[in-house]
């Protein structure tokens, strides 16, 4: 793509920016803010505790499934409008989902699911086709506006509910309305605007090989789908475990809300070193360390449950941008990062979705937290291998 120097692109291009960091903003928090008021819903509907795990696991499985359509669907119509259909979809999920009908409940979640899905496997794909050169600056800010928008979500979801008169919930989860709506107003320029002209992926008569078929793809899809694996246990299962530290229920929103934003904040830093290695395998090994070393602090000193938290958003968040960067930077076209894209979130959704679940069920055997964390150890150490391999410079065939 040439570059945008022109006056006239100039605006355009500022849209653009604004736009993807909206949509960014949209892909964790109406998920992640549901954890936090978990318990209220399960009381004022009356769901047993399989249900109420449910909403915990069907976003994910909406994710898995709905990853590898997104790439056909932009490519049929475009990457612009695609992203306006998902926009639109998230709206009338979170309109559905704070109805306060339990169906509604269910259905509206599986509709921010799926319209969830749709801007993480595009998004790398929009960066890599408008903004091939500044790749790693643009996943850092779209990853750090989608951590705080996350960690204000769930610092917010108990205090809106309290405030609320009756039933409390239903707000808590139709607050991000708010930011989707803006999201799609500032993205409806977009429709309007001629895209880019893509870059041409090589000679016509060579058919470009199957992502599923590349080691490296699936190299940096373990590497994604390891963390989202860990990382959905530890968002899902921290309220309890700091309730067993001996934290009091008006503090785990808060911690909660604070891992979130710690899986942000990281991305600065990560970013400067980022711009100055061509090979990022000891980035990825780093980034890994840091989860690991959280996870062995909640094993051994449970009682600094937040610290450890903090420094599991860190881990967890530095590991979501370099997955993201690499996503981008081992492939040579916009075409072949959407492809990328909707297999590492369709596989890495799909391992992270039985996780919660699992684990859950692994505390009540044990009753603890132990052999949990270690399972957890031990997948965070097989992301840190698989980070040693998609780190590396060089690009899918």
């Amino acid at each position: 793509m040439a570059p945008l120097s022109a006056p006239s692109s100039l605006p355009r291009q500022a849209w653009l920016v604004a736009g993807i960091l909206l949509i960014a903003s949209n892909l964790r928090g109406p998920v992640t803010g549901v954890a936090p008021v978990l318990d209220m819903i399960r009381t004022s509907l009356g769901l047993t505790a399989a249900q109420a795990g449910l909403l915990t696991t069907l976003p994910l499985l909406a994710f898995a499934a709905g990853s590898p359509i997104a790439a056909l669907a932009a490519r049929r119509h475009g990457l612009e409008r695609t992203l306006m259909a998902a926009l639109l979809t998230l709206v009338a999920g979170l309109c559905l989902r704070s109805s306060g009908a339990v169906w509604a409940l269910f259905a509206g979640t599986l509709l921010i699911g799926g319209a969830i899905a749709f801007g993480n496997v595009l998004l790398p794909s929009l960066l890599k086709r408008d903004f091939p050169g500044r790749i790693a600056s643009l996943t850092s800010a779209y990853a750090l506006t989608m951590g705080v928008a996350s960690g204000l979500a769930s610092m917010i979801a108990v205090p809106l509910a309290l405030w609320s008169a009756g039933p409390g919930w239903p707000l808590a989860l139709f607050a991000p309305i708010v930011i989707a709506v803006a999201s799609a107003l500032v993205w409806l320029p977009q429709l309007r605007a001629p895209a880019p002209a893509a870059a041409p992926a090589g000679p016509a008569h060579v058919r470009p090989r199957s992502v599923w078929k590349s080691a490296l793809a699936w190299q940096i899809t373990l590497f994604l789908g390891l963390n989202s694996l860990v990382y959905y246990i530890i968002s899902s299962w921290l309220p309890s475990m700091l309730h067993d530290a001996g934290y009091p229920p008006g503090s785990t929103g808060s911690v909660h809300g604070m891992l979130q934003i710690a899986s942000a904040v990281v991305g600065l830093p990560l970013l400067a070193l980022v711009r100055r290695v061509r090979d990022q395998r000891w980035l990825a090994v780093g980034c890994s360390g840091l989860s690991i070393v959280a996870l062995l602090g909640l094993l051994v000193v449970p009682s600094w449950a937040a610290a450890w938290a903090i420094l599991y958003g860190c881990g967890g968040g530095a590991s979501i941008i370099l997955g993201l960067a690499f996503v981008s930077l081992r492939v040579g076209n916009a075409q072949q990062a959407a492809a990328l894209s909707g297999m590492a979130q369709a596989v890495g959704y799909l391992l992270a979705a039985g996780g919660p679940t699992a684990i859950g069920a692994v505390h009540d055997v044990t009753g603890g937290w132990t052999v949990a964390l270690l399972i957890c150890l031990v997948f965070a150490c097989a992301q840190a291998v698989f980070g040693l391999y998609a780190g590396r410079h060089r690009q899918l065939a």
